[in-house]
């Protein structure tokens, strides 16, 4: 089949390369415009698009793709399937509606629950045990349409965002070829879902990344975790310095019960723990403002925190 691909971050960059790996017509690439990256600002193509000129493979950054500004290319490419992998822009009927054996999308959770921007981060963040893989034919909606198969991921105590992020990664270019391989022999078969069993994964905020000390510790350690390596959860120290916090390991379960006032520094004898609203969570890692990150024993060395103070 002629497939164009549509994706944009690394997450995308790993079902392109199983595609064009597995010997895959892939006749085109259509990613989002080059950004400014770094404190230097400085132009940056997605990994997407580096990987794609690297395979001699014709590259398309539209501004946009609706009211037909893209319907002449699409033509000329001729695709009988578009895969989009986190492409970053919904596609009008225009485009879903071209190519033969329509629109596949590779999702990272079990729909229906998380449709929408931040799955990996929220299935953290929420304490899922389990996150997974979908692919599904896409629809109009965010994410609503009929599915195809699924792959589940288990979410481990020590994860975070870029360690959840690279096992989907991996394991979405797995289900994409499995999908495409049952579409060819004819043997896929598509799932609506359920609507009424829905949840959204709405995009981080910096809301999101303030620390709640008055969560329990699970609550606490999930957000913190959810939110690493980027964009960081974050707290205040006494004298009201940014402190973003890139790694914690919980402390003292939530049966422990109210340890003391909520985001009080407890100890700083295995790192930095805090109570939370019942229970505790040690930060081993901390980035203070106008810093880069270090270790909390180094930051406590620096006699930066002590114990009773309060965290905002």
């Amino acid at each position: 089949m002629r497939i164009v691909f549509m994706g944009t971050p690394d997450f995308a960059l790993y079902s392109l390369k199983a595609l064009v790996e597995s010997g895959e017509d892939v006749v085109g690439v259509v990613t989002q415009p080059d950004k400014p990256r770094g404190r230097g600002y400085v132009l940056t193509p997605p990994p997407v698009k580096v990987y794609a000129l690297e395979q001699n493979i014709p590259v398309y950054q539209p501004q946009t793709l609706r009211n037909g500004a893209f319907d002449e290319t699409l033509a000329e490419l001729a695709p009988e399937l578009i895969v989009v992998v986190a492409y970053g822009k919904l596609l009008p009927l225009s485009v879903l509606d071209y190519p033969k054996y329509g629109c596949i999308n590779v999702h990272g959770s079990l729909l229906p629950a998380l449709r929408g921007a931040a799955p990996m981060q929220r299935a953290i963040m929420e304490g899922h045990p389990v996150t997974g893989i979908t692919t599904m034919y896409m629809a109009e909606g965010m994410d609503t349409g009929d599915m195809l198969l699924k792959s589940e991921v288990a979410i481990e105590i020590d994860d975070n965002f870029e360690t959840v992020h690279d096992k989907l990664a991996v394991c979405g270019a797995e289900t994409l070829l499995r999908t495409i391989e049952e579409l060819k022999k004819g043997t896929l078969v598509s799932t609506p879902q359920d609507g009424s069993l829905a949840t959204h994964a709405a995009k981080i905020e910096k809301a999101d990344c303030l620390i709640d000390f008055t969560a329990d510790a699970h609550t606490v350690h999930n957000r913190i975790r959810g939110l690493s390596p980027m964009p960081l959860a974050f707290t205040h120290t006494p004298d009201g310095k940014l402190l973003k916090v890139p790694a914690a390991v919980r402390g003292q379960e939530p049966e422990a019960g109210s340890l003391a006032a909520p985001g009080t520094v407890l100890s700083l004898d295995k790192g930095i723990e805090v109570a939370c609203g019942t229970g505790s969570v040690i930060f081993t890692a901390v980035t203070p403002e106008g810093k880069g990150r270090m270790n909390a024993v180094d930051y406590i060395r620096g006699r930066k925190v002590a114990v009773g103070d309060v965290l905002a």
